[in-house]
């Protein structure tokens, strides 16, 4: 049972990316346009693909529960992120007005990746060993 708990974030973060990879274009629009228009030097990036992937790796880190945060458990967090991007992608495929493209898998990454550099800081990593000794 408490797997299932701790893997529950996991599942509905990725139930949220499919059903937002499965709305066309126009369905989406809203607020990542502003962030283009404050930051004009990040206009290829895509911030849609970026937040939700920061997001999932953190989901992944929890699912993971991993008694020590060594360079492997970052790297795997990161690869399965990627790959779940991959199915995304290949997932677009099928939406009318969506195409699968490579950048949006680099933008996942680079979200991954990220959100395991950022248990570098030390305030972020005693927050999370604090919310790990809460709840495990």
């Amino acid at each position: 049972m408490n797997m299932i708990v701790r893997w529950l974030p996991s599942v509905l973060w990725m139930a949220v990316i499919f059903y937002l990879s499965s709305r066309t274009g126009d369905d989406l629009g809203g607020w990542l346009d502003e962030i283009r228009l404050i930051i004009p030097s990040m206009e290829g990036f895509d911030w849609g693909h970026f937040v939700s992937y920061f997001i999932l790796a953190w989901t992944y880190l929890w699912a993971l529960r991993p008694k020590r945060l060594t360079f492997l458990v970052k790297f795997t967090v990161v690869l399965l992120c990627v790959l779940y991007g991959v199915t995304d992608e290949y997932h677009q495929s099928f939406v009318p007005g969506r195409t699968p493209d490579v950048m949006d898998i680099r933008n996942d990454g680079i979200g991954a990746a990220l959100a395991m550099l950022a248990l570098s800081l030390p305030f972020v990593r005693r927050a999370y060993e604090r919310l790990c000794a809460k709840y495990y």
